[in-house]
């Protein structure tokens, strides 16, 4: 891919997330059966978070880093997500939460990130977190430090790749002992699914809105 191709990318998805998000439409494609998401509303101990969705350039294709969380005792342990974490009060607003965590998480040197725009937050129910989605962009393939403690791997994947409909599936899947069925992106031999879907699932629709224009 050319640089100038890639800058154009960038500049009609830039200009698309002006535009009014699809949001709730858009997340319900890939939305888990879960009743949580009927039982469990924002209250006072609902905690801001935010991912950073970064694309870049590399070998003529678009990619955008994914992240597999180690295993734990937590309601996230071993899933591939977006990086990113709970906002600080050191931080002034959610996207830089977004890059500080990346930063933390990955390693993203964050001199030439451009901050294109963002998502429609997001509220997860398990884990009592609302989650911007921030997408933004650098001109070139970043290097990649990934914090053990937080990352067990880094997947590089190709825009091309997670917008093919032929990766999409249906998971039983336990959450918290009990079984719920999730649509999920199926990844280097990695399931996406649960709140990730979701945000994939608005920025593809998004994207789509890109191409028509380009």
């Amino acid at each position: 891919m050319a640089q100038g191709s890639f800058s154009f990318f960038t500049n009609e998805l830039l200009k698309k997330l002006k535009d009014p998000l699809p949001g709730e439409s858009a997340h319900q494609f890939m939305q888990s059966t879960s009743k949580l998401r009927l039982t469990v509303k924002p209250n006072e101990r609902t905690r801001k978070s935010a991912v950073l969705i970064l694309f870049y350039p590399y070998k003529g294709e678009i990619y955008f880093p994914l992240i597999l969380r180690p295993a734990y005792d937590g309601v996230h342990s071993g899933q591939v997500a977006f990086p990113g974490g709970r906002y600080e009060k050191t931080d002034e607003n959610l996207i830089r939460t977004a890059l500080r965590e990346a930063q933390e998480e990955i390693g993203l040197r964050l001199n030439d990130v451009k901050i294109l725009g963002i998502l429609t937050e997001l509220f997860i129910p398990p884990s009592n977190f609302y989650v911007l989605p921030v997408v933004a962009a650098m001109p070139y393939r970043p290097d990649f430090f990934p914090d053990p403690r937080e990352v067990e791997d880094i997947f590089e994947i190709k825009l091309k790749q997670i917008s093919d409909v032929s990766i999409i599936g249906s998971s039983e899947i336990q959450v918290r002992g009990v079984q719920i069925t999730a649509p999920h992106y199926e990844v280097n031999g990695y399931k996406i699914w649960g709140a990730t879907a979701m945000m994939i699932s608005e920025l593809l629709t998004v994207l789509k809105a890109v191409d028509s224009h380009a």
